[in-house]
């Protein structure tokens, strides 16, 4: 059973005591409030085998109210383009396909209200830069509207608008969430010629996850994937052969040449599958299979970036599963698309072969050393080092070349 756990929201109240109040697209780093504290997952469980859940976790307060921000708190597309040292322009001819459950009805207004405030041309339907479907590849038919699943679509195509502004932008609603459903999703995102794919969702491993494994198999299209967000342990389709498998790091503001700095995210997902072969491009010793994760990007909620997601009514609220305004969030679920973006600004997606491109560029990625998701042996699997790690893989974008 696909289980997500991509997704932790961190939502600070702007409050004159706590003194969070940020200026738009400032990107202070910001830690989570201290009378707030993690409060229940945003999604409610699957109850039968073989469907999914999302495993986002809302800060609020001792009421279980969540709180949002009256502007953009946390990181915004200037931030991450300044840590990474991406270019603020790119990725014409490149088109991103979003892959996530449920529907989402704000979705292209939203996204659109995000690139506004940052200063990022739109991207809309009448232009044919957005284009939403269903898991089959059909307009104006969509799934029902889920607001836990919708926050989750809102983060995928705002990071991919921060970080890649001239990709086009297809959304694939999968029908709902079972594994079956999302599969189909993913097929016909590589159908509609999408040359980057990102999925910010996983779950367990199984002994048919190879078979699995034809729904990943899309050469032409680089697909990345969410390596999970409750540490130390492997997630599907993270772990498949044929995708770029995304940790997760604690971005921070530092002096340096650089001026910024990152440790591995404690909750980022890592190890060695129980079933997939090893790609011939990994070289660790300490995983006779496949090795997650690749490649890394912030993920941290208590560095979080700023996300925009209307699709959110009272109840809603009430139990916790979104906020209606400005939020902060974190999660693997932020790092998977950022990796998508970079493939987009680089013009590489439709050439790479499956996630080989960065372990023959690694002078191109910063390399993470320090940091822990957990325990185990051999320790890299858990533990940030100098070169390949299991939370960080081979590190964080430093510049496109390694994408």
């Amino acid at each position: 059973m696909l289980r997500f756990r991509h997704l932790t929201i961190a939502i600070a109240a702007i409050t004159s005591v706590l003194a969070l109040t940020l200026a738009a697209g400032s990107g202070a780093a910001m830690a989570v409030p201290r009378p707030f504290t993690v409060i229940r997952p945003a999604c409610a469980l699957a109850q039968t085998s073989g469907r999914a859940h999302c495993d986002m976790k809302v800060i609020g307060d001792a009421k279980r109210r969540p709180a949002a921000t009256a502007a953009p708190a946390g990181y915004g597309p200037a931030d991450l383009r300044s840590a990474y040292v991406l270019p603020s322009t790119g990725g014409n001819g490149q088109t991103v396909a979003v892959v996530d459950a449920y529907g989402d009805t704000t979705a292209e207004a939203d996204m659109n209200a995000y690139r506004q405030q940052f200063g990022i041309p739109t991207c809309t339907t009448a232009s044919g830069c957005f284009k939403k479907v269903n898991q089959n590849g059909v307009q104006g038919s969509y799934p029902t509207n889920d607001q836990g699943w919708s926050l989750e679509t809102q983060l995928d195509l705002e990071m991919v608008s921060a970080i890649c502004p001239g990709c086009k932008i297809i959304l694939v609603e999968a029908s709902n969430n079972l594994s079956s459903s999302l599969y189909a999703a993913e097929d016909t995102a590589a159908r509609l010629g999408a040359t980057e794919i990102s999925n910010s969702w996983g779950g367990g491993e199984s002994s048919s996850e190879t078979t699995d494994d034809a729904h990943f198999n899309h050469p032409g299209a680089a697909i990345t994937v969410s390596s999970g967000d409750s540490g130390y342990g492997v997630e599907y389709p993270a772990a498949s052969r044929y995708v770029t498998s995304v940790g997760g790091t604690t971005l921070s503001r530092a002096t340096g040449a650089r001026g910024w700095t990152e440790t591995a995210w404690s909750g980022a997902g890592s190890g060695c599958s129980s079933y997939e072969p090893k790609p011939s491009w990994q070289t660790d010793s300490g995983c006779a299979r496949r090795t997650v994760a690749d490649v890394s990007a912030v993920a941290d909620p208590k560095t979080g970036v700023a996300v925009y997601d209307t699709n959110c009514n009272i109840a809603g609220q009430i139990l916790g599963m979104c906020f209606k305004g400005w939020g902060v969030v974190g999660g693997t679920s932020v790092s998977a698309p950022i990796a998508a973006g970079v493939y987009g600004l680089a013009g590489n997606g439709q050439s790479v072969t499956y996630g080989s491109f960065p372990y023959g560029h690694t002078t191109s990625l910063f390399d993470v050393t320090s940091g822990s998701n957990g325990s185990c042996s051999p320790s890299y699997l858990c533990t940030a080092r100098a070169g390949f790690d299991g939370p960080t893989g081979l590190g964080t974008p430093n510049g496109t070349a390694a994408f």
